[in-house]
């Protein structure tokens, strides 16, 4: 963006960095990721103006996300920061390539449809999805009432950056075990007109099409994101269909007031071939599992999601902003065993108030605040008679097996301060109180037992207290001793015989880190390093008494323990050629510090669902004629399968790499051709695992999901910028 300092003008090049000005003076230039310059124009002529990137100054970013906004820096937590251009690196439907890039989190990857991400090994129980994790979208939750999220169902293209806040250190926005993952939405910068529009292509039948429209005007704007995607999938049963559409806007009221929307909408169907047995994995790993082969088992989803925030300004020193929200889904999805239908509807409200106070000759920046959400679920199965049918047929619904309705309710208050005790020395401080309830109306007895029933936690605190000092220029310390917890789900809540489990408790720990962040040779060399333990107690462990029903009790204690670090070079600096490296990795030494089942004792052994070591180099290069290119590899330590660590899956190294070309046609055109190609080794590995399988009828336990063989996609896309 160029501005005219004597007057109001704002211009916007075309995006191939060309502009034009009718003006004398001085002007100041300035572009997202590069430090601002200011000329002097004093007679008409033709100026090449070179740009200083900011782009591997990572430690500088603003994290405005948190609710006292701060540079990243200055952060008593670890947290990791995904640029819109690193999200680009890959082909932009994939969210488990760009997260497993980050130290400390893992997402595993068993279909497009799923998945299961962990933080510092937090939520690897799980059985399927993400939990003891918080996610937002904006201000938005994405974390449901029974405390699981689906991120990987939204579009990637909405997404502007991703900001992960590694253990319980986020008091604003709950305090996960795991830690929280924030989705900013992108928006539109500046009063202009843009439209995109981008095909892809690639291995198995891959078919993606984008199209983006933004406006940008003095006092509102508006972009609109609409994806179309499809894959035959790798495997049996396996084919993928998901179309959404989202709508940010905002739009200032006034002086001190400001409106903003979020809006999404997801329609997924896919295919599930569910896990395999070592067997069929090694020799057969295209196939699905026989019977959800057999039965053609899918999830047919819908789901959306709106907020809207308002934002005021009371004077500089303090601002409130307050969202409401609300979200829908349906799911009705046949398996072997049974067809589940299911109906959630959510809706809250989320208020806080930023404020600044000058208290005992200090300066204190504070938030407070706090979420209400109230999210109602009903569930429906019903018998699958897929087996009394001729093969192909697939599902076919039979009588009704079961009807709850479940009220899944909580509220959260919380309070954080940043102190800034001297020229080096800042405090942050945060408390957060949490309380849970359930409520269970079993509207089907024909089974002779009523699950009916209320259950409700007792409120929890959870504190936490970080420093961040600053030794010099280029070395900065960090330390955060915090609290977290997880609650139960309300299907862990209930025993065997459908009846509330009194003696369930949620999962409690406590986080320790030190770290540091470091900067060196004008910035050319930045990284950061930490490390933590994280002891859980009360640890939540599913028994499964058959393969469509299972209960959970606090079984023992758990330890995580690890070494995180990432380091960033950029050899060559002449903008905008940019050239630079990257190494990354996580250690983990994560065990059963105290785990006694039935008559088993896994004391001592690893943490099932969780690899020893991720490691990540990496090269990244840009040109001034507009090529570009990005080169990954990756080694994924072994991952106990089961809690006795009788069971493992092998280590693996993956190769992922996108080169591509940009080019302008004109001021108001612009392309992009891209090409990828991902485990270009052709590894045969397991992308996630069925922790703690078990055999049913006589049939080996089926551990492992088979990961993609080589595969390539490719494509273009086409912009407009008025």
């Amino acid at each position: 963006m160029i501005q005219d300092t004597s007057a109001t003008d704002q211009i916007l090049s075309d995006t191939n960095g060309n502009f034009e000005i009718v003006s004398y003076g001085t002007i100041t230039i300035s572009a997202s990721g590069y430090q601002t310059k200011q000329m002097t124009i004093t007679k008409s002529q033709f100026i090449e103006i070179t740009l200083t990137s900011l782009t591997y100054q990572l430690e500088a970013v603003q994290i405005k996300s948190l609710s006292i906004p701060i540079e990243k820096k200055y952060a008593t937590d670890a947290v990791a920061v995904i640029t819109n251009q690193e999200i680009n690196r890959g082909n932009t439907l994939e969210l488990h390539p760009i997260l497993n890039k980050i130290p400390g989190v893992f997402m595993q990857n068993g279909t497009l449809n799923t998945n299961r991400i962990t933080i510092r090994g937090i939520g690897a129980r799980n059985l399927f999805g993400t939990a003891n994790i918080r996610t937002y979208f904006g201000d938005i939750p994405l974390t449901d009432g029974n405390g699981e999220s689906s991120i990987e169902d939204l579009e990637l293209a909405s997404i502007s950056r991703i900001d992960i806040h590694k253990g319980p250190s986020s008091s604003s926005y709950g305090v996960g075990l795991g830690g929280t993952i924030l989705l900013q939405p992108e928006v539109i910068a500046g009063q202009t007109t843009e439209a995109s529009l981008s095909t892809t292509l690639g291995s198995y039948g891959l078919q993606r099409t984008v199209a983006k429209v933004s406006f940008g005007r003095k006092k509102s704007n508006m972009n609109i994101v609409y994806s179309t995607n499809h894959s035959d999938g790798y495997r049996d049963n396996n084919t993928y269909d998901r179309n959404t559409v989202t709508t940010t806007a905002s739009l200032k009221v006034g002086e001190k007031s400001d409106l903003s929307l979020i809006a999404s909408y997801v329609n997924l169907k896919a295919g599930i071939p569910s896990s395999l047995n070592l067997e069929d994995f090694q020799n057969t790993p295209r196939q699905a599992a026989f019977t959800w082969g057999q039965s053609q088992a899918f999830e047919d989803v819908d789901y959306a999601i709106a907020g809207i925030s308002w934002k005021y300004n009371y004077h500089s020193a303090l601002t409130q902003y307050t969202s409401v929200f609300g979200s829908f889904r349906t799911n009705n999805e046949p398996r072997p065993f049974n067809i589940l239908a299911e109906k959630s509807t959510a809706f809250g409200v989320r208020s806080r108030i930023l404020g600044t106070t000058a208290l005992l000759k200090k300066t204190w920046k504070w938030t407070a605040g706090g979420e209400l959400f109230f999210d109602f679920y009903n569930g429906k199965t019903f018998e699958n008679l897929y087996q009394d049918f001729p093969v192909g047929t697939g599902s076919v619904q039979g009588d009704q097996r079961s009807d709850l309705d479940e009220k899944r309710n909580y509220y959260n208050l919380f309070a954080e301060t940043n102190l800034q005790i001297n020229s080096k020395l800042k405090l942050n401080i945060g408390v957060h109180l949490n309380q849970t309830f359930f409520d269970i109306d079993d509207q089907f007895l024909g089974d002779g037992n009523d699950s009916s029933g209320s259950f409700e936690f007792a409120p929890i605190v959870s504190p936490k207290i970080g420093a961040n000092y600053v030794a010099n220029t280029h070395f900065i310390l960090f330390a955060n001793i915090a609290h977290g917890f997880s609650t139960p789900t309300t299907e862990e809540t209930l025993l065997p015989e459908g009846v509330f489990n009194p003696d369930i408790k949620p999962e409690i720990g406590w986080n320790y880190e030190v770290g540091s962040r470091y900067n060196f040779l004008n910035g050319k060399l930045v990284g950061s390093f930490s490390i933590y333990t994280l002891s859980v107690k009360d640890l939540l462990v599913t028994r499964r008494t058959a393969e469509d029903n299972s209960f959970a009790i606090n079984a023992g204690k758990t330890r995580h323990n690890g070494i995180e670090g990432n380091l960033n070079y950029t050899l060559l600096t002449t903008d905008p050629n940019k050239l630079s490296f990257f190494i990354n990795g996580s250690f983990n030494d994560y065990t059963f510090d105290n785990f006694i089942d039935l008559e088993n004792d896994f004391s001592g052994n690893s943490l099932t669902g969780v690899p020893s070591k991720v490691i990540n180099l990496g090269i990244d290069l840009t040109s001034k004629k507009g090529f570009y290119g990005t080169l990954n590899f990756q080694t994924v330590g072994e991952i106990p399968a089961d809690d006795a660590n009788t069971v493992f899956s092998d280590r693996y190294e993956l190769l992922h790499g996108k080169i591509g070309y940009l080019n302008s046609i004109g001021k108001h055109w612009g392309y992009n051709l891209h090409f990828g190609a991902n485990n270009i080794l052709d590894t045969k590995y397991a992308s996630q695992l069925q922790i703690n399988a078990r055999g049913f009828g006589g049939n080996a336990p089926r551990y492992f999901y088979s990961g993609l063989p080589f595969n390539v996609y490719g494509g273009i896309n086409i912009n407009y910028r008025l």
